[in-house]
C-alpha cells in the first residue's frame, strides 16, 4: 500500500513540507516494518490490543476517536483528523497543532480517506515509521466502517435527494414521541408538497423533475436547524419534523419554508423553472398517536392545496 506522507510545519509566511525531516512536496512512501525502538516497545500483545481496539465498532466516528486514542497511548498526538469528500466526512478528535503529518489511505481497489496527526513537536522518522506500520491495521477496520456507513445510508435515506426515507421517518417519529412526552415539549410536523410538479416533469423532463426534487431538499435544509429533520414521504411530497416546536413556531417555520422555495432560483440547463409549495402543519396534542399527528398535517395539505396552492394551513 503506497501512501503519500506529509509533514507541515505552518508559519504566518509560509507552510513548509517534509517528509521524514525531507523537504518534498509530493513524496510517496511504502509501509515500513516497525523502527527497531519501537519494536521492542511495542509486543505482540499491544498489536492484538490495538487491532481488537479498532474491530470493536462499526460506527466510523468511534473508530476515529478509538484509532486516535490508541495511537495516543503509543505516540504522543494532540489530535487527530479523518478526512473522506466522497463520503461528506470530517472527523475531529483532539486539537490542532503546528506540526501533522497526512497519510491517504489506498489500496488495490479502494480510497479509504486521508488521516492527519498533530502535535506541538515535530515528527521524528522513528515516529513516522512507527505511525506508517500502525496504519497497516487501520485498513479492513476503516473499510467495514465506510461500507457499514453506506449500508445504513442506503437503509435510511432516499437515493435521489439525500432526505430520510419513510423507514427513517417512522424510527425518528417514535423516537421524537417518546422524548416529546417525556420532557412534556412540544412536537410538530410539516407536509410539504410540490405545486404543479407533473408539469414540470412533463415541460422539461424527469431528469428536470430530479434536479428540482434535490434543489427542494437542499433549499429545506439552509431553511432549518440543524435538529429539525427532513423525509421524502413520495414522489414530491416530504414531511419535516420539528422537535420543541410549538404549534405558532412551526407556522412560521412553515411559511419560511414556503417563502424560501417560492424565491428559490432553480435553473436546469439554463432554465429557469418556477416553482412554489403548499404546506400542512400540525402539532402533537395530548392523547395524539403518531397516526392522529401524521393525518391533522395531511388534511391541512389536502385544504391549502384546494385553496389555490402556495399557501401554509394550520390544523
Amino acid at each position: 500500500m503506497n501512501q503519500p506522507v506529509q509533514q507541515t510545519h505552518l508559519s504566518k509566511s509560509r507552510k513548509l513540507t517534509a517528509v521524514n525531516g525531507q523537504a518534498s512536496p509530493n513524496a510517496k512512501v511504502n509501509i515500513k516494518p516497525l523502527h527497531p525502538t519501537y519494536t521492542d516497545n511495542l509486543s505482540v500483545t499491544q498489536r492484538l490490543q490495538f487491532i481488537q481496539k479498532l474491530q470493536s465498532s462499526l460506527e466510523i466516528d468511534t473508530l476515529i476517536q478509538q484509532l486516535f486514542n490508541t495511537i495516543n497511548g503509543l505516540i504522543e498526538l494532540d489530535g487527530l483528523t479523518y478526512l473522506h469528500k466522497e463520503y461528506d466526512l470530517t472527523i475531529h478528535c483532539g486539537k490542532t497543532k503546528h506540526h501533522s503529518c497526512s497519510y491517504r489511505i489506498i489500496t488495490e481497489t479502494d480510497q479509504l480517506g486521508e488521516i492527519i496527526g498533530y502535535r506541538q513537536q515535530r515528527f521524528t522518522e522513528e515516529e513516522l515509521t512507527c505511525l506508517e506500520d500502525l496504519l497497516q491495521y487501520v485498513v479492513c477496520p476503516l473499510r467495514n466502517a465506510l461500507q457499514y456507513r453506506s449500508a445504513i445510508q442506503a437503509a435510511l435515506y432516499d437515493p435521489l435527494t439525500g432526505a430520510g426515507n419513510r423507514i427513517a421517518l417512522d424510527n425518528a417519529l417514535h423516537r421524537e414521541l417518546q422524548v416529546c412526552k417525556r420532557e412534556k415539549q412540544p412536537l410538530s410536523l410539516l407536509v410539504l408538497d410540490l405545486d404543479y410538479f407533473k408539469q414540470i416533469n412533463d415541460s422539461y423532463g424527469h431528469s428536470a423533475g430530479d434536479y428540482v426534487l434535490k434543489q427542494t431538499v437542499a433549499c429545506l435544509h439552509n431553511s432549518l436547524r440543524n435538529v429539525d429533520m427532513v423525509f421524502r414521504y413520495g414522489g414530491e411530497e416530504f414531511i419535516v419534523l420539528l422537535s420543541k416546536t410549538s404549534k405558532k413556531a412551526a407556522a412560521v417555520v412553515a411559511e419560511r419554508l414556503r417563502k424560501s422555495i417560492e424565491d428559490m432560483q432553480c435553473q436546469y440547463n439554463n432554465i429557469a423553472i418556477p416553482l412554489t409549495a403548499s404546506l400542512g402543519t400540525s402539532t402533537l396534542e395530548a392523547k395524539d398517536t403518531i397516526q392522529d399527528l401524521f393525518n391533522r398535517a395531511d388534511q391541512a395539505l389536502y385544504r391549502a392545496k384546494a385553496s389555490g396552492r402556495n399557501v401554509v394551513i394550520s390544523s
